[in-house]
C-alpha cells in the first residue's frame, strides 16, 4: 500500500505542481508583453500577449486546486511510513503550507489583477512566483534527501 500512495503521491506533484510552477513562471515575462501591446503608452508588444494571460492564469487557477491531491496523499504515505513526526517531513509540511499561501494570496491575486486590467508590477509578481517556485524546489529536495533517512539515498 504505501508503494501505491507514494506513487500516487509523486505522479500528483508531477501532474498538479508542475503546470503551476511553468505556467506561474511564463505570466510575469507575458504580463511584460501586454503591458506593452498595441493600445498601451509606448506599445510595441504583441497582440496576442492578453490571450496567453487568460492561458497561463487558468492554468494556475485549475492546477493549484488539482494540487491540492499532493499533501493528502503525502499524509496518507508518511502515515503509512511512519515518518509523520520526522523534523524533515514537518519542515516540508511548513514549507508547502507557506507556498500554498503565497500562490493563493499573492501570486493568483496578483496574475487577476494583471488579466482583469487592474495592473501590477510584473516584477513583484517574477518575485511572488520565485518565492513559490523556490519553496516548491525546497520541498522537492527535503523529500528526496530525507534528512537521518535509512535509504542511503
Amino acid at each position: 500500500m504505501t508503494k501505491f500512495l507514494l506513487a500516487v503521491h509523486v505522479l500528483a506533484a508531477i501532474v498538479a505542481v508542475g503546470p503551476v510552477t511553468v505556467a506561474a513562471s511564463m505570466f510575469p515575462p507575458a504580463a511584460r508583453r501586454a503591458l506593452a501591446a498595441p493600445g498601451s503608452p509606448g506599445a510595441t508588444g504583441a497582440p496576442d500577449a492578453t490571450g496567453t494571460l487568460h492561458l497561463l492564469h487558468g492554468i494556475c487557477r485549475v492546477y493549484a486546486l488539482v494540487g491540492v491531491v499532493v499533501p493528502v496523499f503525502g499524509f496518507a504515505t508518511a502515515s503509512e511510513m511512519g515518518v509523520l513526526g520526522s523534523a524533515w517531513l514537518i519542515a516540508s509540511i511548513v514549507l508547502t503550507a507557506l507556498a500554498a499561501v503565497v500562490l493563493a494570496a499573492l501570486v493568483l491575486p496578483a496574475q487577476s489583477a494583471v488579466v482583469e486590467g487592474r495592473g501590477t508590477d510584473p516584477a513583484r509578481l517574477a518575485m511572488y512566483t520565485g518565492m513559490f517556485n523556490l519553496l516548491w524546489a525546497t520541498v522537492t529536495v527535503l523529500m528526496i534527501v530525507r534528512p537521518g533517512s535509512t535509504t542511503g539515498a
